[in-house]
């Protein structure tokens, strides 16, 4: 049986016993977290041996099936991941700028479907020559340096030539595992499902650039998804959208069991129409929702600037869409485009999720992480329940290229003193992240037609 195919005859029954999730955080602390065995047949002896499923989420990513086989007849062993859920909306490049000793320890997860990048070398592990892998940045240079060592006793009994060259390169490979010059480590993963750690997380890495773009024809057919068409079903009126909940079958992001998501078109007072989704589960009680803007992009981006000078400020409504970043200078916090997706719910709803987020992640607050990482990270989670708490004044400062994010104005309609709304024109780089910078809406049919 495949690894999805154990899954799938496993999440068939919902919620594991007594309620507990299917997937479950990455972390050793979790006892009740063990592997799944399976005995299934050695492709290299035919003798019996066995498989071991783990299901698990990473923090700041998604869920994951991790997968391990070894025969005791022969010793034959072998490991790779699997993404337990479907392919993203858009594809995704992690771009990071490896410049000390430990960005080699960075946890990175490979899907056999990405693309490896080593620019300085001229290096590159193509898609689909390598299974999927949950490792580091080490790992992977390992792993290109068994491969190319495998085959090197037939090199030279053919090719000297060329099994001189490659040792050559070789050596170039485990040079830079000790980083005595900066390089640039890419994964390029067209399914979306790729993921490099950023070890500073909540806030942003300097060093580390994420990329989320639209999958060109040719990728779309190399992941099987080519000629993909959604049955579409005639629209209702926009008035019977507002006066009806709408409802349509889904799967819970917590437990995989089958759940039910509520979908209305809302108007926000002073702001605009917005559609919010909320989706609970029956079977293991999680509740969650998500903000998608119900108009177009804004012709200018919005950065809205709260002073949080009272406890009262907390009861504030919040409007953040998927492409708003945020940021609190007094704690040096950063929360960038797409994490926590959408959401209305009031400013320490918000706050609150920032910090569950940062407590659930066990590579910096885990048995992965060092003393020195957990220290900062609980002085920030303590800073932050101070500013929820009312007991410290801070900013709050929302960005959104797209301009469709919102914080309420108790002054409504006059002016808010610890308030400001400033648009702004957006660069090229932020039209081109939103996909508008190759949008026509003129003159296109006489394009079309040449």
């Amino acid at each position: 049986m495949s690894a999805l195919g154990a899954v799938e005859a496993e999440a068939g029954a919902g919620a594991g016993p007594g309620g507990a999730a299917l997937f479950r955080p990455l972390g050793a602390e979790d006892g009740e977290q063990r592997p799944a065995e399976i005995e299934s047949l050695c492709m290299k002896c035919h003798h019996n041996g066995v498989t071991r499923l783990l299901l698990t989420r990473v923090p700041f990513f998604r869920e994951l099936i991790v997968s391990s086989f070894s025969c005791p007849a022969c010793g034959w062993a072998d490991a790779e991941i699997q993404p337990a859920g479907s392919i993203q909306e858009r594809g995704v490049r992690y771009t990071l700028a490896v410049g000390a000793r430990q960005d080699m320890n960075r946890e990175v997860v490979k899907t056999d479907c990405a693309t490896a990048r080593i620019p300085e070398l001229d290096f590159e592990i193509p898609a689909f020559s390598q299974k999927g892998v949950l490792t580091t940045i080490e790992g992977i240079i390992d792993r290109a340096v068994m491969g190319l060592e495998q085959d090197q006793p037939v090199r030279w009994a053919t090719d000297k030539e060329v099994a001189s060259k490659i040792d050559e390169f070789i050596g170039k490979l485990k040079q830079l595992k000790e980083v005595h010059s900066p390089f640039t480590f890419i994964i390029d993963d067209p399914s979306g499902n790729s993921f490099v750690e950023n070890p500073y997380a909540p806030q942003k890495d300097e060093a580390l650039v994420v990329t989320h773009y639209k999958r060109t024809p040719q990728q779309a057919a190399m992941l099987g998804i080519e000629g993909e068409e959604l049955d579409e079903k005639p629209a209702d009126s926009v008035e019977d959208l507002r006066n009806e909940v709408l409802q349509f079958n889904t799967n819970c992001p917590e437990c995989n069991a089958p759940a039910n998501t509520n979908m209305k078109l809302v108007q926000i007072p002073h702001f605009k129409e917005v559609i919010i989704m909320a989706t609970n589960c029956d079977s293991c009680g999680h509740r969650t929702n998500e903000v998608k803007s119900g108009g177009a992009i804004e012709p200018q981006g919005t950065r809205i600037t709260l002073r949080i000078t009272d406890p009262s400020d907390m009861t504030r409504d919040i409007l953040k869409s998927e492409t708003c970043s945020v940021e609190i200078p007094e704690l040096e916090f950063e929360l960038g485009m797409g994490a926590l997706g959408g959401k209305f719910t009031t400013l320490e709803g918000l706050l609150k999720d920032i910090k569950d987020l940062v407590e659930r992640n066990p590579f910096t607050l885990g048995d992965s992480s060092t003393p020195s990482k957990k220290e900062k990270l609980q002085a920030f989670v303590g800073r932050l329940q101070e500013i929820i708490e009312g007991k410290t004044k801070a900013h709050f400062i929302m960005d959104d290229p797209a301009g469709n994010s919102y914080l309420q104005n108790v002054y409504a309609p006059e002016e808010d003193p610890e308030l400001q709304v400033e648009r702004y024109e957006r660069t090229f780089e932020q039209n081109e992240e939103l996909g508008i910078n190759d949008m026509r809406t003129e003159g296109y049919e006489a394009a079309a037609d040449r």
